[in-house]
């Protein structure tokens, strides 16, 4: 049974949240303020985070922040603010979906499914191949862990899952709302910030100057690709 951690501080919510989701097969906790719910979520395996934006003490922001130093598993953020700068600065801390106020319990409960799903079947296609190393970047698909000269790079799912699909498809250009639908897979967000926002922040870890990319780079008006020079086509 796949576990869910609820963090909402208003009752009616976190307890319709808990019901759609144990009606659907899945054990849930709930936690009612940020301090707790990075405890729980430090001492308890979970599966996917539900995670309010306004929570007393720590908000939403914040605990995303601090959840992913050690976490990669699905992290939802729901709440009522709807303005594009709010879902940039959560994606920017690492959630991968952003769920706005009031919400269908029904489509909530498929959004979890969703990202559950795909974070399983990706974690398994990336068990299928080792490693993957170009110039000094390493990336160890197994451990789903990544290095940069030797030293590691803290990665979120989402992070990782696009820098494997890019580094895996070398030299070809991607749109974003192809990266989108590959990595996210959810017609129904159709938010392409998305994808300029995990870009930024891996070129942030990876690139020496990110301005100026040598992994990643940018095909203005059409969207990016991952750069791998061909052995066959060096010049001695």
């Amino acid at each position: 049974m796949k576990k869910i951690l609820i963090i909402e501080d208003e009752d009616s919510i976190a307890e319709l949240e808990r019901d759609y989701l144990e009606v659907n097969g899945f054990s849930s906790d709930i936690a009612k303020t940020g301090e707790d719910g990075l405890r729980m979520a430090k001492s308890t395996v979970y599966n996917l985070i539900l995670l309010d934006l306004m929570l007393p003490g720590m908000d939403g922001f914040e605990l995303c922040k601090q959840l992913r130093k050690t976490l990669d598993i699905p992290i939802l953020m729901i709440t009522a603010r709807k303005e594009d700068i709010d879902k940039i600065r959560g994606f920017d801390r690492g959630a991968d979906d952003y769920i706005v106020k009031p919400f269908n319990p029904n489509e909530l409960v498929a959004r979890v499914k969703a990202h559950l799903s795909r974070y399983e079947r990706l974690v398994n296609r990336n068990s299928e191949s080792n490693d993957i190393q170009v110039e000094g970047l390493f990336i160890d698909r197994n451990s789903r862990r990544v290095f940069l000269h030797g030293e590691e790079k803290m990665f979120t799912a989402k992070e990782f899952d696009l820098v494997v699909f890019l580094a895996t498809n070398p030299n070809r250009v991607f749109s974003k709302a192809h990266l989108f639908e590959r990595i996210w897979g959810i017609d129904s967000i159709g938010d392409l910030t998305t994808v300029t926002v995990h870009i930024r922040k891996i070129r942030e870890k990876i690139e020496q100057d990110p301005s100026n990319p040598k992994f990643i780079e940018t095909i203005w008006g059409v969207g990016y690709r991952f750069i791998k020079e061909d052995p066959r086509h060096k010049i001695n």
